[in-house]
């Protein structure tokens, strides 16, 4: 079964004087799911409509009972939970700071506290229903943390999550005080999905900058698991809208929409009344044509309907003000006996009523300021079944990705929109026709329920990935298995890498000393009979004298180039050269010099590009710029180029973790083999240990090793259990 959860239930209760009434919910969301669920069994989690502290009373009792004959199941919120939640945390936070208005942006503790309330109180009623083989898909900047707060209480759940509005780039996400928070919900999820390409890049962004997670091709892992990221630009009930022109409902209220407009062209502009659609502009444009082209005055009329939306908000009722101000403006100045530029409408619209608006459309005037998709766009090519109309789309919509034959405009350029205006009024039937009927295909193919079964497929093959991984996960049974193999063995080798498997990544390598309780472990592993510890490192010989070499263990250090067995002096695994560094440090120093965050890191036989405190975006386009630009120079000195945890090292060839490795390999006959390691240098060492080993990899990712685990706490905790 599917378990859809969003904030408004498609069903909403509505309190009468007769008692309670249940009507269908308005919006995009509800409208396109409530399609996709008639054809799949479906279970709906949100919130009915009205405030209710609970469903103890009679009244929540109804709405339940009432509700669950749709499979829906009813969130109660009280008034408090609404205005601060929904009003507050939602709607004047996150809102305003995703469309890229952050100084209308509230950040209040009291809005926050309520934000984690709710989102607790969906997983409590959304955990009561989840069965072994469910599907669970979230919904929406109202539920952020749900994903992580779900997948604590069902940790074997499949969880999906899409949002609907813009993620916005990490400059403007970092403005929030709560930004780890919201990341870490996020990443509960199996599968986070966003409407286009730009979106998922600035989600992986923030994650790389703020919880310094590196992802490998959109998969970004956590733990024991693989989150996977990806885009998936949501469509319309097609069908629904270009059969709509065969509804006597929809021919009569066309005929009347045509009478009135007396053979004049109609440009329509449909909206919630929202401060990030750009209502004010777009009057201002056409304000702006009307001046410079005269000759159209009482030849066209801007029909502008603006549905009601967060009233109680108040910069939504400052921008009514705006708004009705602007048309009483437009309308005194151009208007004549018989001709009304701008007729306004501020209410919302039955499916009929607006789909004849559709239809007796010439043109669409669709310039949000910035917007996740924008279905208005999608609705209005689709009703156009005979090809013609116009469409003007704002290039800050998400649908500006696939309807780029529209006419694309800046929505904060008034000129380039009144130019715009003046193009659709004139362009050709033949145009027309080419431009819809090129989009019309793009729509009529992808449409909302093909966008849900996308997800929904993506979403078991991202929850097969994290099966896969977790089989792999060095389970109880298997770890009783390796302590027992410890136990009974009399000659054990035991092959720890340091960065990322004993110790997490810090911005400053210098920084990340052992600890006093590593250095316990290390020294009682290292002591105890039969045992043989190998610290297997990237770090330089000197690092690893001064931070070990007080413990009876073994030692390599430059991924490999210098070995040290315990009690004997550093020796190098071949007569490596050091004559190359000149050229390449010269090259590499020039590469941080122009990359803030970034520096270079000599080693004895290697030289290291490290941008861990780099823009990630700045710092990935940099380091492809100097492997393309090291490569002749390598090639011809016979180097090879290490890519590491965000750094570049450059090395004799031939040189890794695994020849070193196989020195200490050959020194006895072992009967228990342990290696650890978390990236792709450690690899090397999985490579050649025997099938017999246990070799262990540190998180989720692509491995040769036969188990995983959690993360570093996971590693020492295993360590420390061998000790005992």
């Amino acid at each position: 079964m599917l378990i859809t959860i969003s904030n408004r239930l498609p069903v909403s209760a509505v309190r009468r004087d007769n008692g309670l009434v249940f009507e269908s919910s308005v919006g995009g969301l509800a409208t396109g799911l409530a399609q996709f669920s008639k054809t799949h069994p479906c279970a709906w989690v949100g919130w009915p409509g009205i405030a209710l502290a609970g469903s103890e009373g009679r009244e929540g009792q109804e709405i339940r009972k009432r509700l669950a004959k749709d499979s829906c199941h009813p969130v109660f919120l009280s008034g408090y939970e609404i205005d601060n939640h929904y009003h507050g945390f939602s709607n004047r936070t996150i809102w305003p700071l995703f469309h890229y208005f952050p100084l209308n942006a509230a950040y209040s503790k009291t809005y926050w506290a309520a934000y984690k309330k709710v989102n607790e109180k969906f997983a409590e009623e959304a955990a009561r229903l989840v069965r072994a083989g469910d599907q669970i898909w979230i919904h929406d900047y109202h539920l952020l943390l749900l994903p992580e707060l779900l997948r604590r209480r069902a940790p074997e759940a499949t969880i999906g999550f899409f949002l609907h509005i813009p993620f916005p780039s990490f400059e403007i996400f970092r403005l929030l005080p709560w930004r780890e928070e919201l990341l870490r919900g996020l990443l509960g999820a199996d599968l986070v999905g966003f409407h286009t390409f730009s979106y998922a890049h600035h989600f992986l962004e923030s994650v790389s900058q703020i919880l310094d997670i590196e992802h490998d091709q959109w998969q970004i892992p956590v733990e024991n698991r693989a989150v996977k990221v990806d885009a998936f630009p949501m469509g319309i009930d097609f069908e629904r809208f270009a059969s709509a022109a065969s509804r006597l409902k929809v021919r009569e209220d066309l005929a009347r929409i045509s009478k009135r407009g007396s053979g004049r062209k109609i440009v329509l502009s449909v909206d919630r009344l929202d401060y990030t659609k750009g209502i004010p502009q777009r009057l201002e444009a056409f304000e702006l044509f009307l001046e410079k082209n005269a000759a159209w005055r009482d030849k066209v009329t801007l029909i502008l309907i603006a549905v009601p939306s967060r009233t109680a908000v108040p910069a939504y009722a400052r921008l009514k003000k705006e708004v009705d101000e602007l048309v009483g403006r437009i309308n005194g100045r151009f208007g004549s006996i018989g001709w009304v530029p701008i007729q306004y409408l501020y209410r919302a619209l039955p499916f009929e009523a607006l789909s004849a608006y559709y239809l007796a459309a010439d043109v669409a005037l669709v310039t949000p300021l910035r917007d996740g998709m924008n279905l208005i766009a999608k609705e209005y090519l689709a009703a156009r079944t005979d090809g013609s109309g116009v469409l003007i789309l704002s290039e800050m919509a998400g649908a500006s990705r696939e309807l780029n034959d529209a006419i694309l405009v800046n929505p904060n350029n008034r000129e380039q929109i009144a130019e715009a205006i003046r193009e659709a009024l004139t362009l050709e039937s033949g145009e027309q026709f080419e431009r819809n009927r090129l989009m019309r295909r793009r729509i009529e193919s992808y449409t909302v329920q093909r966008w849900a079964q996308d997800f929904l497929s993506e979403l078991r093959r991202a929850r097969k990935i994290v099966e896969e991984l977790a089989a792999r996960t060095l389970d109880d049974e298997n770890r009783r298995g390796l302590l027992t193999r410890y136990r009974r063995a009399r000659k054990r080798l035991l092959l720890l890498d340091y960065d990322g498997s004993l110790v997490s990544f810090v911005q400053k390598p210098e920084m990340a000393k052992p600890d006093p309780g590593l250095l316990g472990l290390l020294e009682a592993l290292g002591n105890e009979r039969g045992n043989l510890v190998v610290i297997v490192s990237g770090r330089d010989a000197p690092t690893l004298d001064g931070w070990f070499g007080g413990l009876n263990v073994g030692l390599i250090a430059e991924h490999g180039a210098l070995l040290k067995p315990p009690g004997e002096e550093w020796r190098e695994i071949e007569m490596l050269r050091q004559e190359w560094k000149h050229e390449i440090r010269g090259l590499l120093q020039q590469y941080a010099d122009r990359t803030p965050g970034a520096f270079v890191e000599e080693k004895k036989f290697s030289l290291v590009w490290h941008y861990r405190k780099a823009n990630d975006a700045l710092a990935a386009y940099r380091a492809r710029e100097l492997k393309a630009d090291l490569r002749p120079m390598t090639s011809e000195q016979d180097l090879e180029i290490l890519e590491g945890n965000k750094l570049l090292e450059v090395r004799n060839r031939g040189v890794n973790k695994g020849r070193a490795v196989s020195r200490f390999l050959e020194m006895a006959d072992w009967d228990f083999l342990l290696s650890v390691g978390d990236d792709r240098t450690d690899e090397d060492v999985f490579a050649v240990l025997p099938p017999s080993a246990f070799s262990l990899k540190i998180g989720a990712g692509p491995t040769s090793a036969r188990f995983t685990l959690k993360g570093v706490e996971t590693c020492r905790a295993l360590l420390g259990q061998l000790g005992s």
